[in-house]
């Protein structure tokens, strides 16, 4: 990897200051880049965010991608960074947007579409490729010592509290919500990807249903799913999560000459440790049965320790500055994207046709996009319409009267008033 040359920051913007208050603090010298505006909604937030960065702040988008800038951070609303990064890859300005990059199949085609026509660099903004371990694994994998790949697994399961869960969805309609079982899959899919540098070309999806945990919420959306993979090479990779009893952050691989994954424990948000392992006829000389050790970071280990996500929000920042200064687009691309967000909603589709098959479109290829270019299909509220799919398998729970009266309290305590 290559250090960012610093002798002309990146002027950055940010779209969101919850999530992305992370990006501000992170768009330093450090890594080539200085904050210039922030832009949201939410204007006492915007208001506190505006005076703690020193930097201009807006309400308006449009006026937001007028100001004098080089690249958007989308810290948005998870349904909301393609029609945003749209937008500001027509305004010639370079983005990076956090997980997922479309909600529909048609945005990801208008998506590719749009940073093909801009020439700008698009990066999806997923940092569980970047904790210490993943990173670790994607350096052992590439010496070729575990062979192909044949199956992974990847989770990424992360329950919270009735109360805690309420608070970051504020509102009946919110996206968290509404929001599939299957459709945050990048954060179990992208470390795989990333290691292996395989891509996903079918799907199998089952969805969990289980009411009886969202008896103190509004939540409508199953909590859990298992997806299945069919990757380019053949293999296989199973996900799993999404909000079931048991917090799960785990990644393994298993090759034709061995095996490797994160030990169970603190994984994504305490040291970690990869375990290595070979069977008896596949070891070579002198190679051992198995070890187990915390890895070092490749370089930058004073930064990453001092950035959140493990490091990860360290190197998105890192990583998107040096394909902006490079001219070349990152590993992370809008094809590796909008192919492993997509994942998730052809999961959906096959979670409610109990496990069918769908096949990934090649989001590289025109030919392969045209066929979903007008396929709109989504639960979200914001999307409703005739033939549009409901949230759950179930179909589309209502909350239950103590879970209506509990959101209320939470609501109001942090000001929101339902519109």
């Amino acid at each position: 990897m290559k250090t960012v040359n610093n002798k002309r920051p990146i002027r950055v913007g940010v779209i969101g200051v919850g999530r992305g208050s992370g990006f501000a603090s992170g768009a330093t010298d450090l890594v080539g880049m200085k904050l210039v505006a922030l832009c949201d909604t939410w204007k006492e937030k915007l208001r506190e965010a505006g005076k703690k960065f020193g930097v201009a702040t807006y309400t308006d988008y449009d006026k937001f991608l007028e100001h004098d800038m080089d690249a958007v951070v989308l810290a948005n609303y998870f349904h909301e960074h393609a029609p945003f990064a749209i937008k500001a890859l027509a305004a010639g300005k370079h983005v990076m947007s956090e997980t997922s990059c479309n909600a529909t199949l048609a945005e990801g085609v208008a998506l590719c579409r749009a940073v093909e026509k801009s020439g700008k660099i698009y990066m999806l903004a997923e940092n569980y490729p970047y904790t210490q371990f993943h990173l670790e694994m994607r350096r052992l994998y590439r010496t070729g010592e575990l062979g192909e790949v044949t199956y992974a697994e990847g989770e990424y399961n992360h329950p919270m509290a009735p109360n805690e869960r309420l608070a970051i969805s504020p509102g009946l309609k919110h996206w968290r919500n509404w929001i599939p079982s299957t459709y945050y899959c990048t954060h179990a899919l992208a470390p795989l990807m990333h290691i292996t540098d395989c891509m996903p070309v079918k799907v199998n999806g089952l969805s969990i249903a289980c009411r009886e945990m969202d008896a103190e919420t509004v939540r409508v959306g199953d909590p859990g799913s298992v997806i299945l993979c069919r990757m380019d090479n053949g293999a296989v990779f199973r996900l799993f999560g999404l909000l079931l009893p048991g917090h799960s952050n785990w990644t393994r691989v298993h090759g034709v000459k061995g095996a490797m994954e994160t030990t169970r424990g603190p994984g994504y948000f305490g040291p970690g440790q990869v375990r290595v392992w070979h069977d008896p006829w596949l070891r070579q000389s002198g190679q051992p049965a198995e070890r187990t050790y915390v890895p070092d970071w490749p370089e930058h280990a004073d930064l990453a320790n001092r950035a959140g996500h493990g490091g990860g929000d360290f190197w998105t920042n890192f990583e998107f500055a040096n394909a902006i200064r490079s001219g070349r687009q990152p590993y992370l691309n809008v094809y590796r994207g909008v192919a492993m967000s997509s994942v998730g909603i052809l999961a959906w589709k096959s979670a409610l046709e109990d496990g069918a098959p769908f096949a990934v479109p090649d989001f590289s290829k025109e030919a392969s996009r045209r066929e979903f270019e007008n396929d709109h299909w989504s639960p979200l509220p914001s999307r409703a319409a005739p033939g549009q799919p409901p949230p759950s398998i179930l179909g589309c729970p209502k909350p239950t009267a103590g879970g209506l009266r509990n959101a209320r309290k939470v609501w109001a305590k942090q000001g929101y008033r339902e519109t």
